[in-house]
């Protein structure tokens, strides 16, 4: 029998907006769901995993939640092949504790282990390695979906095509993902040859993309975003190393106790902080063969990061701006620094070609932003607005699992495919996000 419903509040990993739910389900085995989705009402219900989307495409208020994270069995592991099936609620930290000892990885993985399966498909995750391995979807080689009106669904690249393009990208709003089958990477070791490059304009950092792609499986920058449409920051590239090492996955750092006070965060904090990051990291450029948690996960090693924002949270955006539009990409981070609006997690990476399986997935060819702000009211959301005016005029996208706020015209315009990918819902499922994108009841 599934657990009885609770009112624990659960919140995005953005703790914006703050919403309440009716009741938090919680499912430890697959059997418990259908009789969760028999006593739901019409649109009612949102599988829940770990809950690190940042706006609320993983909460569902007034309504309710079910929690899947107990769902985190280990299937079968073909240890030859690299084949791994797995629960829904499995997380990526715990696939790789599982994996990497036996010359395995993760064919894609986004900036933290804390995520589930089932949640790094719905959100059809993306990581370092766009330009060569696409998404997470492209990787899946099958997966169970329960509906509440269809039943057990088993889908993949061949078969029932047209759910598994549906349900890589598709909010968790197409059924529960019992489990998944996925495609690993083979590695020699658990350490990264890496090296560390500071550049001074965004044309610098466009030549170390045309350099690195061909030689580096793993691309990304961080971007002092108050260095204007100069785009001053640091390039990290790398690759699996053969060298010896071991790696011990912590399941907590030093944790991050409290909510700090919203002055904390201000311009000349950020910029000081800014300052010291860039130089103190052009003093370290070069190459080095690290952990792979922390070339991946340099977040993961603080516990609770987020509260550095403040008891509002916090909003990021991130867009993806096609790669001839280069002028509106430079008219953003201009935007963004005369606004005076200050953010230190600003990364930047260019997208590949490589062809994304879902309706609703976010990666396409061009160079992609995120920047992460504190939740100031009025003057935060009317920047966001005018940085999606920019990015609507270009043609390009904003990532609903990063989103707490886009108006329905843009979600719209950046997912042109949202009406074949509408009939796929779940008439048992919803989400806050979906209803205010959609204007759905």
């Amino acid at each position: 029998m599934p657990a009885a419903p609770s009112t624990a509040e659960h919140f995005s990993w953005g703790h914006y907006p703050p919403l309440t739910h009716s009741s938090i389900q919680w499912a430890s085995w697959a059997d418990e769901l259908p009789q969760i989705l028999a006593d739901a009402r019409p649109a009612s219900l949102l599988p829940h995993g770990l809950g690190r989307s940042y706006g609320d495409s993983c909460l569902n208020g007034g309504r309710s939640l079910v929690e899947c994270s107990r769902m985190n069995r280990i299937l079968g592991f073909n240890t030859e092949q690299g084949i791994l099936r797995c629960e829904g609620g499995v997380s990526l930290s715990e696939i790789l504790e599982i994996c990497v000892p036996k010359g395995w990885f993760l064919p894609v993985t986004p900036g933290t282990r804390f995520v589930t399966l089932a949640g790094a498909i719905a959100n059809d995750v993306h990581g370092k390695n766009h330009h060569r391995a696409g998404t997470f979807g492209c990787h899946v080689r099958g997966l169970g979906l329960l509906r509440s009106d269809r039943g057990f669904l088993e889908c993949g690249p061949e078969l029932k095509r047209d759910w598994f393009r549906a349900t890589i990208g598709g909010l968790g709003l197409t059924g529960f993902i019992l489990w998944a089958e996925i495609q690993l990477r083979p590695i020699q070791g658990p350490m990264i040859d890496a090296e560390t490059l500071p550049f001074k304009s965004l044309d610098q950092f466009l030549a170390l993309c045309a350099e690195s792609d061909e030689q580096y499986e793993y691309t990304v920058a961080w971007i002092d975003a108050l260095s204007g449409k100069d785009a001053r920051g640091i390039f990290f590239r790398g690759n699996h190393s053969t060298a010896p090492g071991k790696v011990t996955l912590r399941s907590h750092g030093p944790k991050v106790p409290f909510a700090f006070p919203e002055w904390a965060l201000n311009p000349r904090t950020i910029k000081l902080f800014n300052f010291g990051y860039y130089h103190g990291n052009a003093l370290r450029k070069g190459k080095s063969v690290v952990p792979y948690d922390s070339f991946f996960y340099p977040l993961d090693s603080i516990d609770h990061w987020n509260r550095i924002y403040g008891k509002r949270g916090f909003l990021q955006h991130q867009c993806v701006i096609p790669a001839d539009c280069l002028p509106a990409f430079k008219e953003l981070l201009h935007l963004i620094r005369r606004s005076g609006m200050a953010s230190f997690l600003g990364v930047m990476k260019r997208f590949g070609d490589v062809s994304s399986p879902g309706f609703l997935s976010f990666p396409r060819p061009g160079l992609t932003l995120a920047l992460d702000f504190p939740m100031q009211g009025k003057r935060t959301l009317q920047l966001m607005t005018a940085l999606d005016r920019i990015v609507q005029q270009s043609g390009g996208a904003i990532y609903p699992a990063k989103d707490a706020r886009m108006s329905p015209a843009v979600f719209q315009a950046s997912f042109p495919f949202w009406h074949d990918f509408k009939v796929y819902i779940d008439p048992k499922l919803s989400s806050s996000f979906w209803r205010r994108v959609t204007e759905e009841s």
